[in-house]
């Protein structure tokens, strides 16, 4: 009878795991679960062996920042504020952009960036988001570094989606310059920034099947930047990902597709992984 009960007892694991990764990532709009993002306290008892094989990135803290806001075009004067990014000023933030039938960038980022924290916390990760959809407007683009910054993180993607013209396709990460001017200073993260993003690159093509950027990149992928705020006043590792182009009819039928933001998510979640593993090309 036992020999029975425990192939039994594994099948119906298995069978309750597939459900659950299939759930939705629900309406952007709408403020998702609360999430505390606060780290076990010092009496927390270690996970086992076992557990750090099953959890690898148990112990490890994650932010995913979902570029823009799906209300920011609701508040023009507080997006033109302007903040202080260390190499000069720039507006608070933007509403991004969005698809030629009117699919936002917000909307696309906030979905893959809950996708993506469901997948890294089935993987031991503390997850915070940046915004959940549950503020009026923002966070401006050095709010969106402090969180990151005050979270201590081991690994932060801001996730995006670009404007370029039709005809530019596919996906490209960017990474920091070193950078040391006024709030600025990369020089420490850069590295570690970098791979990160070829982490990135690598498993987001793999797990959604798409090429990097025929635009930007310079045909690897990855590009390196000085003028990003939320790059520029990072103290922690940090890219941005740029998933797609939305203003090309291929590109945006992907973006839209929520099969393919799924794969998205899970790209992310195994980039974050192979950077934090150790496990990268």
């Amino acid at each position: 009878m036992l020999a029975l009960l425990v192939p039994l007892c594994l099948v119906a694991g298995l069978v309750w795991l597939t459900r659950d990764a299939g759930d939705g990532a629900g309406d952007p709009s709408e403020p998702g679960p609360g999430r505390t993002g606060v780290s076990p306290g010092p009496g927390a008892r270690s996970p086992s062996p076992g557990a750090t094989a099953r959890k690898p990135l148990a112990g490890r803290t994650v932010v995913i920042d979902p570029g823009h806001n799906p209300a920011n075009h609701r508040h023009p004067e507080k997006m033109a504020q302007q903040v202080d990014i260390g190499t000069g000023k720039k507006d608070c933030d933007t509403t991004g952009t969005a698809t030629d039938q009117g699919y936002a960038e917000a909307a696309f980022t906030l979905d893959v960036s809950r996708r993506a924290r469901t997948a890294l916390e089935r993987l031991g990760a503390t997850v915070r988001l940046t915004q959940d959809g549950d503020r009026p407007w923002g966070p401006c683009i050095d709010e969106r570094a402090t969180i990151g910054n005050e979270a201590h993180a081991d690994a932060v993607v801001s996730v995006h989606a670009d404007g370029a013209g039709e005809g530019n396709r596919g996906f490209h990460v960017i990474a920091p310059r070193p950078v040391d001017e006024g709030k600025a200073d990369t020089r420490g993260v850069a590295k570690p920034s970098e791979r990160l993003g070829r982490a990135l690159v690598a498993a987001f093509g793999e797990a959604t099947g798409t090429r990097v950027s025929t635009y930007a990149g310079g045909g690897d992928g990855l590009v390196k930047r000085g003028d990003l705020g939320g790059l520029n006043l990072s103290r922690v590792p940090k890219v941005f990902l740029e998933c797609g182009n939305m203003r090309d009819p291929r590109d945006a039928a992907l973006l839209t597709d929520a099969a393919w933001r799924a794969r998205a998510a899970q790209g992310v979640a195994q980039g974050v992984t192979a950077f934090l593993t150790g496990e990268q090309p």
